[in-house]
């Protein structure tokens, strides 16, 4: 695979993670589209994925987001605009000695080389990166969305197919004076599951705790997620993270955590989660997501009986494990072994990549 082709296929994975429906027949159409112009012209790109890859306004601001973080800051519609001149022939000079040719309004860096380090990067250890590094990751965290994998509800919409709704077939009757009308349906109504995210940020989370509760504000933004921290105490992040500005969340997180870098009670606090928000109904047909290392310090037959009461309630339990991807890796430990039984998907939370699966996962696009 080309490089360019590469960067362009980790640009429509962000966007999936950013919550846009990129299918793979709107890939193709984009991956046709820069083909067609200039795959080094960034404006092109743009407005390529922009037309091919969007497909409703809902999609606009999330594509601006991706596409800022991925290719670079600045305004991408604004510089696109300003790069794409109106419809008019092209200035070619040609070389007559070496054959080739060179267009007048070919300017800026090429978007395969902006977007290389954004590909390279989304599989780098978040662990492993410099300062640098890891404020672009932000910026490709704060694109984010997570939404739960959608559920039949009880109450139905108007719809094409489906069962006729009697109700409004009458009334369209009545309103028509009784003359013969069509067949009104209607059908079961799809919202997404609640998402709730335990975030470790014990000791041996730390070099992964700011990328991952960064990834948790991005879920946050979703109306049904909640957020908690674990370590030795449960705190609930939700509020604190609902700010709409990446820096001020972490802000407020950071003054409401008062167990930050310190030890890890997963069967106490998992039993306390379910004593007092989980069995009540927050963990009930929830997608719940624990990101921890699984390093226990207290019994592991806890943490095994707490995640088997979890498992009853939950719709799925997922486990990232930002050591899961380093080599020789085995879920050895007391605590991940005790609680791999009642998981049903088990992955890497260790880079932008592996974030951007977990986000496929808990959609339930994607398995373990």
């Amino acid at each position: 695979m080309l490089a360019a082709d590469a960067a362009l296929l980790g640009f429509a994975r962000a966007l999936r993670a950013a919550g846009v429906d990129a299918s793979t027949e709107r890939l193709h159409a984009f991956l046709s589209a820069v083909d067609m112009l200039r795959p080094e012209a960034r404006a092109d790109v743009y407005w390529a994925g922009r037309l091919t890859l969007c497909g409703g306004r809902d999609d606009l601001e999330r594509y601006e987001r991706v596409f800022a973080a991925y290719f670079g800051s600045g305004s991408p519609a604004a510089e696109a605009v300003r790069a794409t001149p109106q419809p008019r022939l092209r200035l070619v000079v040609r070389d007559a000695h070496a054959g080739g040719h060179h267009e007048g309004d070919r300017q800026g860096p090429p978007a395969a080389a902006l977007a290389s380090p954004a590909e390279v990067l989304r599989h780098r250890d978040v662990a492993e990166l410099d300062a640098a590094e890891r404020e672009q990751v932000r910026r490709l965290l704060a694109a984010f969305a997570l939404c739960g994998e959608a559920r039949r509800s009880a109450r139905r919409r108007p719809a094409r197919r489906g069962q006729v709704d009697p109700h409004r077939t009458v009334r369209e009757l009545l309103r028509r004076g009784g003359e013969p009308a069509r067949l009104l349906r209607h059908a079961r109504a799809e919202r997404p599951r609640r998402v709730v995210l335990l975030v470790d940020v014990s000791g041996s989370m730390a070099p992964y705790a700011d990328a991952l509760l960064r990834f948790a504000h991005a879920a946050a933004r979703g109306t049904h997620t909640e957020v908690f921290t674990i370590g030795t105490r449960l705190t609930r992040v939700t509020r604190e993270l609902s700010h709409r500005d990446p820096d001020l969340a972490m802000a407020a997180l950071a003054a409401a955590v008062p167990d930050w870098r310190g030890g890890t009670r997963l069967g106490e606090l998992l039993r306390e989660f379910l004593n007092r928000w989980g069995q009540r109904g927050l963990a009930r047909g929830a997608v719940v997501v624990l990101l921890s290392d699984g390093w226990e310090r207290g019994d592991p037959e806890l943490l095994a009986d707490q995640m088997r009461r979890l498992h009853r309630l939950a719709h799925r339990v997922i486990w990232a494990n930002p050591r899961k991807a380093r080599p020789g890796y085995a879920p050895v430990a007391g605590g991940m072994a005790a609680a791999l039984p009642s998981v049903d998907a088990f992955v890497e939370g260790h880079s932008v990549a592996a974030l951007e699966r977990l986000a496929a996962v808990v959609k339930g696009a994607d398995d373990a």
